[in-house]
């Protein structure tokens, strides 16, 4: 289970503008929509959904936003890092401006907890959110995800 096989780099996008959760969340529908072939109205629909259930917003400035989408064949990805903070009842009741949203088929298994899981324990390291915070470009932040993935699996 690789982070490059869910998070291609046109996935991923950074210094994006949002006013609220939602703006963000909206913002995450809009890549994934058209990398998906999902229209991205339903990709909204389904983060809103799972988002109503409880806040994704993870702590330290992270939130893991997720769904299952109806035709989505494989597990997917999305990472956006905002321009400026987004309140997002996270459980540290701390802004978000990292997000990383993973993508499931509707028939998915456990794969996509596991996912969240591996994610989630790699977004906790302080060192790589700093280093998330600084880069420059999305291409930088991809290989960063994916290089620090591959290294904690080792």
């Amino acid at each position: 289970m690789d982070i490059n096989e869910w998070l291609e780099s046109g996935c991923v996008a950074h210094r994006l503008g949002a006013d609220s959760k939602r703006q963000a969340l909206a913002v995450i529908a809009d890549l994934a929509g058209p990398a998906f072939s999902i229209p991205a109205a339903d990709v909204l629909d389904a983060l809103l959904a799972r988002e109503a259930q409880g806040s994704t917003g993870v702590g330290a400035g992270v939130a893991l936003p997720h769904a299952r989408l109806k035709g989505l064949v494989r597990m997917r990805a999305v990472f956006l890092r905002l321009e400026q903070p987004v309140e997002f009842d996270a459980v540290d009741d701390q802004p978000v401006d990292l997000l990383f949203a993973l993508f499931a088929p509707e028939d998915a298994n456990t794969e996509h907890l596991r996912a969240l899981a591996r994610v989630s324990r790699l977004l906790r390291r302080s060192e790589i959110r700093r280093q998330l915070r600084q880069a420059r470009t999305p291409d930088t932040m991809h290989a960063l995800l994916a290089q620090e993935a591959s290294a904690s699996a080792a």
